[in-house]
């Protein structure tokens, strides 16, 4: 009979909110039922929708493992180079001047979550200030991940977001709050699709906020999740990134593919840094290689490290 186990006084931390809606969904035997949870583009019997070119590339790859023509060895520790370049390129724009300057760096990631994770562990280590601001409401893991890589709690402040009695953004709490930041402070942005509102800044509102932060020289550290979700055009979703890209910001960007292409359980991500030029771009990838090779070694390399071949 095995005795008193040594971690008999570690604690049950109760499953998170939202995959606990998910497990009693599963669990429940009502064929009414009806999964308010997870957020997933669903078919009529409630299951993730396959798209179409998913499916394509997965034929695809099944018919070069049935060749043996699939290469199966590890990637660099950045992960599949011609995935993060189409990644970016799907960010930043074909026509980016950051990418035609040389001045972008990309770490394919474990989706959203690991992308962003990445991005504050390398602020963390390397930016001025430990100040971050993030919107209220926002996403229930951004919180808990910055905690996570260290940063205090008291120093996560909250900007105004969201007016519950009109039901639409509180933009001029969300000015107010930005003009009084301290100076260096990061502020996480939801580049399109907020999370969990879905209350976007129009353009105008973009660029006043971008005008507000370059003045008081905040830094942007941008999630898009769903780009594609908001206006059926990656392009103009993805508006607001370019607009501070074209305004001359350092920035750094999570993706992730998990909603935009159905890849809910591929964690198919990348992280993307915008900086001024190439000597400073290469020294920061160096860096993300080096958080990277403790924390998970190699990015994932699910469908998501191959996806880059069939841009």
């Amino acid at each position: 009979m095995a005795g008193v186990s040594i971690f008999k006084d570690v604690p049950l931390v109760l499953t998170d909110h939202v995959f606990y809606v998910n497990q009693n969904y599963n669990e429940d035997t009502d064929p009414r039922k009806v999964n308010l949870g997870i957020g997933a583009y669903r078919d009529n019997d409630g299951k993730p929708m396959v798209l179409p070119v998913v499916a394509n590339v997965e034929k695809r790859l099944a018919e070069e493992i049935a060749a043996k023509t699939l290469n199966h060895e590890y990637l660099t520790i950045d992960g599949l180079r011609a995935f993060c370049d189409a990644a970016g390129k799907l960010l930043l724009g074909d026509d980016s001047p950051a990418i035609a300057g040389n001045r972008v760096c990309s770490a394919q990631a474990i989706s959203g979550t690991g992308s962003l994770r990445l991005g504050m562990e390398f602020l963390k280590k390397f930016y001025s200030s430990e100040v971050v601001y993030v919107s209220k409401p926002t996403w229930g893991n951004h919180k808990k991940m910055l905690i996570a890589t260290g940063y205090k709690a008291e120093n996560i402040k909250e900007y105004r977001y969201f007016a519950n009695a009109t039901k639409s953004l509180d933009f001029n709490g969300m000015v107010g709050d930005l003009e009084n930041a301290p100076e260096n402070s990061v502020i996480l942005l939801h580049a399109c699709a907020h999370n969990p509102t879905g209350v976007d800044p129009n353009k105008e509102q973009w660029k006043k906020i971008a005008e507000i932060m370059k003045r008081r020289k905040l830094f942007p550290l941008m999630d898009i999740a769903y780009q594609g979700f908001v206006s059926g055009d990656p392009d103009e979703d993805a508006w607001a990134v370019r607009h501070f890209v074209k305004e001359g910001f350092e920035l750094i960007v999570g993706q992730s593919f998990a909603k935009n292409f159905g890849l809910y359980n591929e964690r198919a991500g990348n992280l993307c840094v915008v900086t001024t030029d190439n000597d400073t771009a290469e020294r920061i990838r160096s860096q993300l290689r080096a958080i990277i090779r403790p924390m998970w070694s190699k990015s994932a390399q699910s469908w998501g490290s191959y996806c880059g071949n069939y841009t």
